[in-house]
This record gives structure tokens, C-alpha cells and sequence, in this order.
């Protein structure tokens, strides 16, 4: 188990308390979350997590991959996309910005552990 803090981008707000459950449930703490792209890059910068977890789609006019784009251009901090889009060009979107990992909603407490701790 890690204590590793981790930042949730998540705009449906039961998902993201679920996910705070079960990385609480792993041992990693939560630092923070955010629904939007703006409020995310905002408080990712401000709390500095070890790594995020990013939903691709979020409300507002960024997407969770703009946010990926600036965390890999401006940051070294490591994220996994959470998602249910497997369509090709997302897919390629994503891959582009150099993520971690990309794991596939609906996901197991173990792929979660496992995606973090190669990520970090």
C-alpha cells in the first residue's frame, strides 16, 4: 500500500466520491477533484498530487485530453485516463498526450492499484 496522493478529474460527482472510496480503500490519499478542465488545471497546480486520474469527458469546454495536454507539456506529474471512450480517434487523441495509463470504465480496485503504481 502507498500513501501517494492522487487527484481526481471527474465530472459526474457520484463517480467521483466513489473513486475517492476506493482509492481510500487502497491506501492512496486523495488530494482534491474537479468536474471541469479550467477547475482541474487550477487545483492540480495548486495542490501538486503525485499523480491524477482523468475522465475524458468533463463539463465545460475542455476536455479531460486538454488537460492531459497540459499536464504533459507544463507538469511532470503522471495521469491515467478513466474512461468509457475506446473509439479510435480518441484513443489517438489521448495517446498523444503521453499518459500512464488509459483504463477502461467500468474498472476493478485492482486495475486502479496496479495503473497507479506503474504510473508512479
Amino acid at each position: 500500500m502507498t500513501s501517494a496522493k492522487v487527484f481526481i478529474v471527474e465530472d459526474d460527482e457520484i463517480l467521483t466520491k466513489v473513486i475517492e472510496w476506493r482509492l481510500d480503500k487502497l491506501g492512496y490519499t486523495v488530494c482534491g477533484s474537479a468536474a471541469t478542465g479550467v477547475e482541474a488545471i487550477a487545483l492540480i497546480t495548486e495542490k501538486k498530487p503525485d499523480i491524477v486520474l482523468l475522465d475524458i469527458e468533463l463539463k465545460g469546454h475542455m476536455d479531460g485530453i486538454d488537460v492531459g495536454e497540459f499536464l504533459s507539456s507544463k507538469s511532470k506529474i503522471p495521469f491515467i485516463y478513466l474512461t468509457s471512450h475506446t473509439e479510435n480517434d480518441i484513443v489517438k487523441r489521448a495517446v498523444n498526450t503521453k499518459p500512464k495509463g488509459y483504463i477502461k470504465k467500468p474498472f476493478s480496485d485492482n486495475d486502479l492499484r496496479i495503473a497507479i503504481e506503474l504510473a508512479i
